[in-house]
């Protein structure tokens, strides 16, 4: 089933584990190695704050309202 989820972040978390392990956790949603990151976030770093995009295999949409 189809769905939106709404992403505050556009880059990971950084994680220290008990034995001083630095993991990154993908925060943008569109991570292939997930939890982890693996860069994809890059791809969101000029999106407008404001606006909603859907992200499918390489390309990116910006979706338009349906209220003015």
């Amino acid at each position: 089933m189809p769905r939106l989820v709404r992403h505050d972040r556009n880059f990971p978390y950084q994680v220290k584990t008990n034995s001083g392990e630095v993991l990154w956790i993908c925060a943008c949603g569109l991570s292939k190695n997930k939890p982890f990151c693996d860069g994809s976030h890059k791809k969101t770093q000029d999106e407008n704050p404001n606006e909603i995009y859907v992200y499918e295999g390489e390309s990116r949409t910006r979706l338009t309202p349906l209220y003015l």
